[in-house]
């Protein structure tokens, strides 16, 4: 209840805002600019838009045909040889592990399917807690737990001795490798629904889920990944449609056995590294996901993501959750651009063609949503000073339209959404600004506060200056290019020249 009258009171301050808007606004002048805005607009919505319509055309036509299949199959009675987690933990809370298991432990038994339990741990305290809470449940047989003691710090090498551990174990075939995060609790079925897929398409080479979190923090933090997950279901619905996703998610996601047990795959888990003109070459701390994901794009594997099946991420935040934001966005922003550039330079035959895009688009969008700013500020000082308002009324329209598509795949209406969503779109691209130039920064705090060692000569700091000057042009370029497309400001030539040049 609260919830819709905060929503029609949105909507009718909109409105009043819309009617105390100075005359000026739609001035010849004004309207001018407010079409070349509108064109930039009618571009990133159009593109949104056919996210929205390829998203609905999965959702609504192919994906209940790949259900249909899917739950036929398994009625008729097949199941796969064997089931294998790939888990790994590191000083994860007791009572979230104990979680973790049971939730397993439900998942396995319901299916009957024999499974084995790999758990990379890096810590003593992870070994204990779950030792000691499978030993109480010994009566299922079907599970057998192999414990995997990581040879260095960080997720990339747990995640490397499991696999070197699976794959000295013989496994491989068309098994299906569940990989898991410590503080991911499975829903029911969320397992059993993925596993038919690979039966019945066996191009399939992996597949990924739907996810929501449960924050033990402040209840802004719960909204803002409530928000980014139901954006990630749209796009994920959206990419599903041509047989290829973003990201393999860490969080859950399932393999065939026969590539996880390949040198090369474990190989660029445990290693992966980027070569950059600016920094040379450096290892990727986080962004496991990613490289795992490259890797089967590298041999042309189909993907796809279920939306059915959903797992709950556990998220443990301290303090007022903005400096866990911030991490995020810098792990998450920098994964994406770390990687990016080497599957856009695969090519779109290689890629297809719809998803080289959306890769080619992720660079795009660093940029644009500061256009919308720069230009008010710029229409402000050169036009008038109810460019301000007038902006701050379209990001309020605009944010409001976006926001109610998310409502249902988020459960409901939340009016923290409008604001979260461009809070989380500018902080997004200034974040992005920042690390495209600084591509080896990386630090992972909810992973023991790994930091990637740099060395801090003289070479480093020259480095850094560059990144700085680069960073500093491109936004200046920016600012100049909006200026020149909105007429604020004339464009440059010969005259122009000569006066520089005198």
């Amino acid at each position: 209840m609260w919830n819709l009258l905060g929503l029609q009171t949105y909507i009718l301050a909109l409105v009043a805002a819309i009617l105390l808007l100075p005359d000026r606004i739609w001035d010849e002048d004004s309207q001018q600019l407010l079409a070349g805005l509108g064109l930039i607009a009618a571009w990133r919505y159009g593109w949104w838009g056919v996210h929205l319509l390829r998203a609905l055309v999965f959702e609504h036509r192919v994906f209940p045909r790949l259900r249909a299949a899917a739950e036929h199959l398994w009625s008729t009675g097949w199941r796969p040889q064997r089931l294998h987690f790939m888990m790994t933990t590191f000083r994860e809370r007791r009572e979230i592990t104990e979680r973790v298991l049971d939730a397993i432990l439900a998942e396995v038994q319901a299916m009957g399917v024999p499974t084995t339990l790999y758990v990379g741990i890096g810590d003593d305290h992870d070994e204990e807690a779950i030792t000691a809470h499978l030993a109480h449940r010994r009566a299922l047989k079907a599970l057998e737990l192999h414990l995997v003691r990581q040879p260095a710090p960080g997720k990339r090498m747990a995640i490397g001795a499991v696999l070197r551990a699976m794959a000295a174990d013989g496994i491989g075939g068309d098994d299906p490798v569940v990989f898991l995060d410590g503080d991911v609790v499975l829903e029911p079925d969320s397992v059993r629904r993925c596993l038919p897929f690979f039966a019945l398409n066996p191009r399939l080479q992996a597949l990924t889920t739907d996810e929501r979190a449960e924050v033990i923090g402040p209840a802004w933090m719960h909204d803002w990944l409530a928000l980014r997950f139901a954006q990630r279901d749209l796009g994920m619905k959206s990419h599903a449609l041509s047989g290829k996703v973003l990201t393999l998610t860490g969080r859950m996601s399932v393999f065939r056995a026969c590539n996880v047990v390949q040198p090369g795959f474990y190989g660029v888990v445990e290693a992966d590294a980027l070569d950059h003109w600016l920094w040379g070459r450096f290892r990727f701390l986080s962004g496991d996901d990613k490289s795992t994901w490259y890797w089967l794009l590298c041999q042309g594997a189909e993907m796809l993501y279920v939306p059915d099946a959903r797992v709950v991420t556990v998220e443990v935040v301290e303090g007022n959750g903005i400096g866990r934001m911030q991490a995020n966005l810098l792990r998450w922003s920098g994964n994406m651009l770390r990687n990016g550039s080497r599957a856009i330079a695969l090519g779109p035959r290689k890629v297809g063609g719809f998803i080289w895009w959306c890769l080619v688009d992720q660079r795009i969008a660093i940029w644009t949503p500061l256009i919308g700013p720069v230009a008010a500020l710029g229409m402000a000082l050169a036009v008038t000073w109810a460019a301000i308002p007038a902006f701050i009324i379209w990001v309020a329209a605009t944010r409001l339209v976006l926001a109610a598509f998310l409502f249902r795949h988020a459960g409901g209406i939340n009016m923290r959404y409008p604001f979260l969503l461009y809070a989380n779109q500018m902080l997004n691209a200034a974040v992005k600004a920042y690390i495209w130039f600084r591509l080896p920064k990386q630090r992972w705090a909810n992973r023991g506060n790994q930091k990637a060692r740099q060395h801090e000569d003289g070479l480093w700091q020259v480095r850094n200056w560059i990144a700085r000057y680069l960073t500093a042009a491109s936004l200046v370029a920016l600012a100049w290019g909006v200026m020149l497309y909105l007429g604020l400001l004339p464009a440059p030539g010969w005259t122009h020249l000569r006066l520089l040049l005198a």
